[in-house]
């Protein structure tokens, strides 16, 4: 299942706790077209911090910084890619998938849901959720993203998870 979401579709079917920090983006964004950095507390998501990054829109040629990444994408990726630039350290099937997803936020100030299968720097064959939520100092663009994941490390693990979110 190799997909990207731009609706709440993805919803029906991803991990709860991608659910979680979607409601959770939703609620603190309130009538505004995407929160303020500020306004996201990470004492609020404490359980989803390994998942969790936040890339900083710049304005030179590496235009998206990793400047936090969660100790469970360090394990999956084998390295810490903080401070460097998304085209450089990127994880995902290919640069141009990964850097689209970040274009798409920034261009359209909204949610992407990318979900694919990939293979770690060590072999071991997963799958994918990925969560591109934008956030915006100004109200207006965006100047971060917050990205979550959750792998899924055997296909047995997420038949169980399809199947349960079709279960309701």
């Amino acid at each position: 299942m190799d997909n990207q979401y731009k609706t709440q579709d993805f919803l029906s079917f991803c991990h709860p706790l991608t659910a979680e920090i979607h409601r959770y983006w939703e609620a603190k964004r309130g009538s505004r077209p995407m929160p303020a950095r500020a306004d996201i507390d990470p004492g609020d998501l404490r359980k989803h911090l390994p998942g969790m990054m936040i890339v900083q829109i710049v304005a030179d040629e590496r235009r998206y910084v990793y400047r936090l990444v969660g100790t469970r994408e360090v394990t999956a990726r084998g390295n810490d890619p903080t401070g460097k630039s998304v085209a450089e350290k990127f994880y995902g099937s290919s640069r141009e998938r990964a850097l689209g997803n970040y274009d798409y936020v920034v261009s359209s100030r909204s949610y992407i849901f990318d979900n694919e299968d990939f293979v770690t720097f060590d072999g071991k064959a997963g799958h994918e959720e990925v969560l591109f939520l934008p956030l915006s100092s100004d109200g207006t663009n965006v100047d971060q993203i917050l990205v979550y994941t959750y792998h899924y490390w055997n296909p047995y693990q997420r038949r169980l998870a399809a199947r349960s979110a079709l279960d309701g």
